[in-house]
């Protein structure tokens, strides 16, 4: 008898503790069992729902608080994610809309999990938070990141219009016009990519292929430039930089290089060196032999000193007999944010980050 009165009270003891635990957890937690009917709601699922576990005795948790669609339309329960892990014996999560008592739809964000005594399944724990605000929040995010690239397209067309009516009568050649024009729109295209991307991040394949897309990088267009390297994901700031540069060198390589003679073509290739640096490499084949101008002109100057300076790294141009070889350095830190690593089946996953 006294053992078991030991027993007993050690239970007891358990469940107080555990009692204060889930009651003062701002999670949401219920307990079901094999009926999907709650046994337990915690203080923070019964201020979720509006209902006290009282209230709900007698019917599912999912009549209760998630019986409709927002629309209107009724939800039945096999169609229910959270209700699968009881007779599916594995856990779900993901994101449903539930119902307050005072009839007002709210998202939530939850986990269920089979409870298994003695590998029996004898009813489900679900966790669930309230995501309205991170909602509201992501939307707002998204009105603002569309107002940012409207204003920056609006800023750059000011740019432009102020250069033309700047320099009205001016002695200026149309190449010149034309250089400064092709670099705002270079500009124009990397904001684009980023906007797409939330200004998270933007794939080095994607910023590569939008800043040379004008000179030819196109898939029918293979024998022009060759592009390799393996996915990585690039911080906004080394991305917009990137761009520049590449639309510099395919400028000049355009002029004077490789890309201005036919069988002219460009490699273009990047890759970790030494684990902590990324390396881009631009070698032009089969052009003119080219000379290093006696004076530094925007492009090269944009590259050597801009570029490195912005991306606390390295450029170095050389001139060969066949073309110019540029060879930029990136720290990962600074340029990546996570590095992806491709599969010899053509597929990608991710690898650990910089």
């Amino acid at each position: 008898m006294r053992e078991r009165e030991q027993l007993l009270a050690l239970s007891e003891r358990n469940e107080r503790r555990l009692s204060a635990v889930l009651n003062n957890t701002r999670m949401a937690v219920f307990f079901m069992d094999d009926r999907q009917h709650c046994t337990f709601m915690n203080a923070a699922a019964e201020q979720l729902t509006g209902y006290s576990l009282v209230e709900t005795q007698g019917r599912s948790l999912h009549e209760t608080v998630h019986h409709t669609y927002p629309d209107g339309r009724p939800y039945p329960l096999h169609e229910c994610p959270i209700d699968r892990a009881f007779p599916e014996n594995h856990q779900t999560e993901g994101e449903e809309v539930f119902i307050h008592k005072d009839g007002h739809f709210f998202p939530v964000a939850f986990t269920a999990s089979p409870i298994r005594q003695e590998s029996v399944i004898v009813g489900t724990v679900i966790e669930v938070r309230d995501i309205t605000k991170f909602k509201a929040d992501t939307a707002r995010l998204h009105v603002m990141m569309n107002e940012l690239n409207h204003r920056v397209k609006n800023t750059l067309a000011t740019v432009q219009s102020i250069f033309v009516q700047s320099l009205q009568g001016e002695t200026i050649s149309d190449q010149s016009r034309a250089k400064f024009m092709s670099r705002v729109i270079a500009l124009s295209r990397s904001h684009d990519l980023l906007t797409e991307n939330s200004w998270i991040s933007a794939p080095l394949r994607e910023v590569v292929s939008r800043a040379l897309a004008p000179f030819g990088a196109t898939d029918d267009a293979a024998g022009r430039f060759s592009i390799t390297g393996d996915a990585f994901e690039l911080h906004p700031k080394p991305a917009l930089a990137i761009a520049m540069g590449l639309h510099e060198l395919a400028t000049n390589a355009l002029k004077y290089g490789a890309l201005s003679v036919e069988g002219g073509r460009v490699d273009l290739s990047w890759n970790l060196i030494a684990d902590d640096i990324l390396q881009l490499r631009w070698i032009e084949r089969g052009g003119p032999s080219v000379e290093e101008a006696s004076r530094s002109g925007f492009g090269r100057r944009l590259i050597e000193r801009g570029l490195a300076h912005e991306l606390g790294g390295e450029a170095r141009i050389s001139f060969h007999h066949d073309g110019v070889i540029c060879e930029i350095d990136i720290p990962t830190v600074t340029a990546l944010v996570a590095r992806m690593k491709e599969l010899s089946n053509g597929d990608a996953k991710c690898a650990e980050g910089p």
